[in-house]
């Protein structure tokens, strides 16, 4: 006999491993790819699929080898996350994590070696952040911060070469998520003054950057202001309110709302360098993020 079909239950080990990667943070790793290559020289649409398939690779091993690193710590204040509850045994989540990564870096160099080499400097930062750097106050954020700056300059290998101004770039979101991750250490007992000042000051250096950034584009920056002020939007009031109280609550939420945000950034550069359509198309990711958000974890 057939087990009715409202019987079906999902097999947990699945969901698990899926959880590890956090669905939800690889689509905004979707949108620093497409932010690089409106902002590539000479990019071709033939590198998209190699560069997608590498980050889906590069991100989701690097947030598995998080939990991996944090399964002792997360045992005492995340029980439920899917290392700790025992939904996912250790083995299972390293061979995850490297199987991942290797891909990643796989379908990078498939594309070029230049693709291949910031795949391997992706997935050196992500390592060295999940064993060394997410302890330290100052140099933790820097080197979060670098794992995405590279992954736009990931999308940036679609074309030639990588230049100068390429690395001024990247800069808005090395600022950008040093300033959440700042801010993050705060997600489980609630923050400091001196962390949210510090936070405060990375999101201000993103801001300034990306004011350079315009002012050397001259007019055409001007398609970025709708997109600016819908991430002026959606980020003030959480941001606000975990400065303003710094409980843990309110620094979840607006750490959860920074990362999923990073997509509004990248509509922000893609309408500079590609104009307001293509930044809708970056823009339209954030639905999906939004949707796998509320099943899945963010931080």
């Amino acid at each position: 006999m057939q087990p009715a079909i409202a019987d079906w239950q999902p097999d947990m080990r699945l969901v698990g491993l899926i959880r590890l990667m956090r669905p939800a943070n690889i689509i905004t790793a979707y949108a620093d790819i497409l932010a690089g290559y409106a902002a590539a020289l000479t990019a071709t649409p033939a590198a998209l699929p190699f560069l997608l398939l590498a980050t889906t690779g590069l991100y989701g091993g690097g947030v598995v080898f998080n939990d991996v690193f944090d399964a002792g710590l997360d045992a005492e204040e995340r029980p439920e996350r899917p290392i700790p509850s025992g939904t996912v045994s250790m083995t299972a989540a390293v061979v995850l994590g490297a199987a991942l990564l290797l891909g990643g870096m796989l379908f990078a160099w498939r594309w070029s070696p230049l693709s291949g080499v910031v795949a391997a400097g992706i997935t050196v930062a992500a390592l060295l952040y999940n064993r060394f750097g997410k302890h330290h106050s100052l140099l933790g954020p820097i080197n979060m911060g670098l794992c995405r700056s590279l992954n736009l300059m990931l999308g940036v290998t679609a074309g030639s070469r990588i230049t100068g101004f390429h690395w001024l770039i990247a800069g808005i979101p090395l600022c950008y998520i040093a300033g959440i991750t700042s801010l993050s250490a705060g997600e489980v007992r609630g923050g400091t003054r001196g962390a949210a000042i510090v936070s405060g000051l990375w999101l201000m250096a993103a801001v300034a950057l990306f004011l350079v950034l315009a002012i050397s584009q001259g007019l055409r920056a001007g398609w970025c202001l709708p997109f600016a002020a819908v991430l002026l939007f959606r980020i003030f009031a959480p941001f606000r309110r975990a400065f303003h109280s710094l409980t843990a609550a309110a620094i979840r939420g607006a750490v959860k709302m920074g990362i999923l945000s990073l997509i509004l950034v990248n509509a922000c550069l893609a309408a500079v360098f590609a104009g307001p359509w293509y930044a809708v198309g970056v823009l339209m990711l954030y639905l999906p993020a939004i949707l796998l958000a509320k099943i899945f974890a963010v931080t």
